[in-house]
């Protein structure tokens, strides 16, 4: 017969670590203010570029503003709350208004300085043409028996 050691302290670090998980994954979701404003989004990967289209609907052109490095796209803008009519009053409003701002990362880097925009029924829509970058092409590296590799010169030296 085996003898096991009682460890009382073993089930409470168990369920201390399930609950660091847990609120880890809590954390981790989008809590900012206005984060119910934040527009959805979709990315699509086309064969030279990226279409990111972002749903914002309700909004001017005029009350949005598009920014784009070579790695992310920020789209900010406000809902506008129309003005009150001093007769009437509401009986009822769930449209949420204020300012909002939502980054979105790209998983390539783009050719910022191209990127073409259009805006049609509430639906904003950015091609983001894909940078081709010089280090990520490949190249084919010959190895002849009549050249020595460049590495292997240096590694003498």
């Amino acid at each position: 017969m085996a003898i096991v050691r009682f460890n009382p302290l073993y089930e409470i670090n168990s369920l201390h670590r399930q609950m660091n998980r847990l609120l880890d994954e809590i954390t981790a979701w989008d809590d900012t203010p206005n984060s119910f404003l934040k527009p959805a989004v979709e990315l699509l990967d086309n064969d030279n570029s990226l279409m990111l289209k972002v749903l914002v609907p309700g909004i001017d052109k005029k009350d949005l503003d598009v920014s784009v490095t070579r790695d992310s796209v920020k789209v900010s803008g406000e809902y506008h709350r129309q003005e009150e009519n001093k007769d009437t009053g509401y009986y009822i409003s769930e449209f949420n208004y204020g300012k909002f701002e939502r980054t979105i990362n790209l998983p390539l880097p783009i050719k910022n300085d191209q990127v073409k925009a259009e805006y049609n029924d509430g639906v904003l829509t950015l091609i983001l043409p894909k940078l081709e970058d010089e280090k990520n092409k490949v190249f084919k590296v010959s190895l002849g028996a009549e050249e020595k590799p460049a590495l292997e010169s240096e590694s003498n030296g």
